[in-house]
């Protein structure tokens, strides 16, 4: 199952699963669609066993909580590459160290305005986990991926701090990257390192 940002990279990404295998594996995508991962995605990927892999894309929340409950792989990436060559090892069962990513937090803006200095700053809510200054950022305008990139600032009232926790409010800045916008959702993770073993 394949969701992407945009349809040429959907259509990218079918071709170059499609000359993934020889004669005794080959990979087969069930369906391939742009936008959001729904819960109709999942549902058809449990009916058939497979894994979601989001290209620039995320689920929304009923579609997270439904592969939670149904057990459903879902596997982001924003490289081309790095999904190709996850699919051709996982096909070939040759698997080496992988960088997983980790969702730390997510947070919604609520309003934007300008600040001498600084640029457009981010008035946001905390609505899932902890935002912390170190992590990487995403910035998503409707389940898709606008922007990857760090914080410049992240602020609780006039101080400066290093993470805000769910449920509070915070302003936070992008590192050269203005184009926020009330109701864009920042989604906030962290990379680790994990050797994969066969389960």
């Amino acid at each position: 199952m394949v969701k992407a940002d945009v349809q040429g990279s959907a259509e990218a990404i079918v071709q170059a699963m499609e000359k993934i295998g020889n004669e005794e594996v080959r990979v087969r995508v069930l369906h391939s669609g742009v936008g959001a991962i729904t819960e109709s995605d999942i549902g058809l990927a449990e009916a058939s066993g497979a894994p979601v892999l989001g290209f620039n894309v995320r689920a929304n929340a009923p579609a997270r909580n439904s592969a939670n409950q149904k057990g459903v792989e879902i596997r982001y990436y924003s490289v081309i590459y790095d999904l190709v060559d996850d699919v051709k090892a996982a096909a070939s069962g040759l698997l080496g160290a992988e960088i997983r990513e980790k969702f730390i937090g997510y947070a919604t803006i609520k309003e934007v305005f300008k600040v001498s200095g600084v640029g457009r700053v981010a008035g946001c809510l905390v609505t899932e986990g902890v935002a912390r200054r170190s992590a990487g950022v995403r910035l998503l305008r409707d389940d898709v991926v606008i922007h990857e990139g760090t914080l410049k600032t992240l602020k609780r009232f006039k101080d400066e701090v290093a993470e805000v926790i769910s449920g509070q409010e915070c302003g936070m800045a992008f590192e050269a990257y203005e184009d926020v916008r009330e109701g864009d959702v920042i989604e906030i993770f962290e990379r680790e390192e994990i050797t994969r073993t066969l389960a």
